[in-house]
């Protein structure tokens, strides 16, 4: 019929047939109300929102309507009031942890606290985690050396490029030809994989941050 309920001045909505049936708590956020079960309210014993329910001096306002009058932010009260309905987080994804921490801490929900200071620690630790630095080596060899020096590559450094530069050294009749293979390695920590080690006939430098 879209008839409304009546409702009485401590916000509990009651049946147009006359008794309060105690069931249904009406809540005036900021401007905007929450309808919801008594039996939700009262799932935190050291909360606000049980000590409205179970303590007549409280002394809540009221609105015309007889609903608690609570001067909060609503935007934030939707994840209270759901994570008391069925015990998880869940929040629109603009909205900031923070705020609905703010939250949890007035109504005191001491176990919503908790879980979202979690969130928020693991939040800020993805946000400090830095992607992997690589480290790139050019090696200079000859054709003869080339087999063996990418047969022998390990502790994590992985073949990504090679240049012939053509011919520099002489043995004999034959030209050797020259490369240049570039090698990379992820960089986990400060110094890790700076070897300085040498060979007579490998120049060794370094390139960090992209790929020649």
């Amino acid at each position: 019929n879209g008839e409304k309920k009546p409702s009485i001045g401590n916000g509990s909505v009651i049946n147009p047939n006359g008794g309060n049936n105690g069931k249904w708590v009406r809540l005036n956020v900021g401007g905007t109300v929450f309808l919801t079960t008594r039996q939700t309210l009262l799932k935190e014993q050291t909360s606000f929102l049980y000590r409205l329910c179970q303590q007549q001096d409280l002394h809540s306002d009221t609105d015309e309507t007889g609903a608690y009058v609570i001067d909060r932010d609503p935007t934030y009260f939707g994840p209270i009031l759901n994570y008391l309905r069925h015990g998880k987080l869940v929040y629109n994804k603009e909205l900031a942890e923070e705020g609905v921490l703010e939250e949890a801490e007035f109504y005191n929900i001491t176990p919503l606290i908790k879980l979202i200071k979690e969130r928020i620690v693991e939040r800020d630790s993805k946000a400090t985690q830095v992607p992997p630095k690589h480290v790139y080596r050019v090696l200079q060899c000859q054709e003869e050396e080339l087999t063996q020096m990418v047969s022998t590559m390990s502790d994590g450094w992985k073949f990504e490029q090679m240049v012939n530069i053509g011919s520099s050294y002489s043995y004999g009749t034959e030209d050797q030809a020259e490369f240049l293979c570039v090698v990379s390695k992820e960089l986990h920590t400060p110094g890790s994989g700076l070897g300085t080690e040498q060979s007579h006939k490998t120049k060794l430098f370094q390139i960090h941050g992209s790929r020649m």
